[in-house]
């Protein structure tokens, strides 16, 4: 069981609403509370929002950043030790 303080201008609005809809002030809460949570849930992050277009032009090959080192290397000695 959860208890608040609400400010008098929020009590007042609460039970305005809760008489006009003939619900209890809980009942209101706790719809409150459930589409709040619900919305925080749905909502998404930087990456989920962008992650469609994340590699869209990329080769496809997952281990690029992993071993660019290795390949720069390798083609910088090709170049200046051509076979």
């Amino acid at each position: 069981m959860t208890s608040i303080r609400l400010p008098r201008e929020l009590e007042l609005k609460l039970e305005s609403l809760a008489r006009e809809r003939r619900k209890s002030k809980t009942d209101l809460i706790r719809t409150a509370l459930e589409r709040f949570f619900s919305q925080e849930e749905s909502e998404k992050d930087s990456y989920e929002l962008g992650e469609a277009y994340f590699g869209k032009h990329g080769s496809g090959d997952g281990t690029l950043s992993a071993t660019y080192k290795a390949k720069l290397k390798k083609r910088i000695n090709a170049k200046h030790h051509p076979r």
